[in-house]
């Protein structure tokens, strides 16, 4: 396939489809959650605002990232639902859900060989069937892909060259190639140094303000789902412990309960938005003593 490699431009917003007759897009209702007889979680509800880029943050195995699999149809839940424009998401054939709903996996895997280019066509799958084939628009589809993400240069290249960084655009370019107006994604930031995590964040707000997509991410992160985040879950033990404008639900006591640290949490001096800070539990030989907090 020979891709034409426009020069950067913004994406066409991604078709809305079908709208539920009330309430949000994404949502899940009294969810049982499990592997084989281990239960992850019970009675779980989160409704996805419309719009937002909402972070899941938690502790390890608070369930995370396997309510974001349910919320993707790669999970049955044992009882509950998952809404996809009020409808039923296991009731609906697959690539209807795959024009309405994208996924960024937690360990994506490409095949040996496979160009950048090639890699994000494929997230024109949804799109094709027996009667339509490769349209210009399924290339104009990956060539804006390729262009939000800064790709354009790497269409060429093997995807098995490619730094972690690199790597992780290109996978956020074929999620874009679905033109999806959601867009999940589970721990985008993993593997990645801190410059990276901030560039695919950035990379991803940009997405969500310029192009209205509703963006889910789970993060290990507190401080970068502060920054990031127009809407914070907060997951406990399978429940939702607190969900909001950061600003308005991060408090010490909240991590402190959520994530057993004692902390102090204040303004960040960029943002404004909370930032964690961990209280000392040792002082290192030669620091400056600090001034109590209030």
């Amino acid at each position: 396939m020979s891709l034409s490699i426009p020069h950067r431009r913004r994406s066409a917003p991604p078709a809305r489809g079908p709208q539920p007759a009330g309430g949000n897009r994404l949502r899940g209702e009294d969810l049982t959650l499990a592997y084989d007889d281990r239960t992850i979680a019970e009675g779980l509800a989160l409704d996805v605002p419309d719009g937002s880029f909402t972070v899941i943050v938690g502790p390890n195995a608070c369930g995370k990232s396997t309510l974001l699999r349910a919320m993707a149809r790669m999970l049955t839940p044992r009882q509950g639902r998952v809404l996809l424009d009020g409808q039923e998401i296991h009731g609906l054939p697959s690539k209807e859900v795959a024009r309405r709903l994208g996924l960024l996996p937690q360990s994506a895997t490409a095949p040996d060989g496979i160009t950048v280019a090639d890699l994000v066509a494929r997230g024109r799958f949804p799109h094709q069937g027996l009667l339509r084939q490769w349209t210009p628009q399924d290339e104009r589809a990956v060539d804006a892909a390729l262009a939000s993400t800064r790709v354009e240069d790497l269409a060429d290249r093997s995807v098995d060259e490619l730094s972690g960084g690199q790597r992780q655009r290109v996978w956020i370019a074929m999620a874009l190639a679905q033109e999806t107006p959601i867009l999940l994604l589970d721990e985008p930031t993993t593997f990645l140094d801190i410059a990276h995590q901030i560039e695919v964040l950035d990379l991803c707000a940009q997405l969500h303000e310029e192009q209205g997509r509703t963006l889910v991410a789970v993060l290990h992160d507190l401080n970068h789902a502060c920054r990031y985040a127009t809407h914070l879950v907060a997951l406990k033990d399978g429940a939702v412990a607190a969900q909001g404008v950061p600003s308005e639900v991060v408090t010490a006591d909240l991590v402190e309960h959520v994530f057993g640290l004692p902390c102090v949490v204040i303004a960040d001096p960029e943002t404004g938005t909370p930032l964690v800070v961990p209280r000392a539990r040792r002082r290192s030989p030669g620091a400056v003593p600090a001034t109590p907090a209030p």
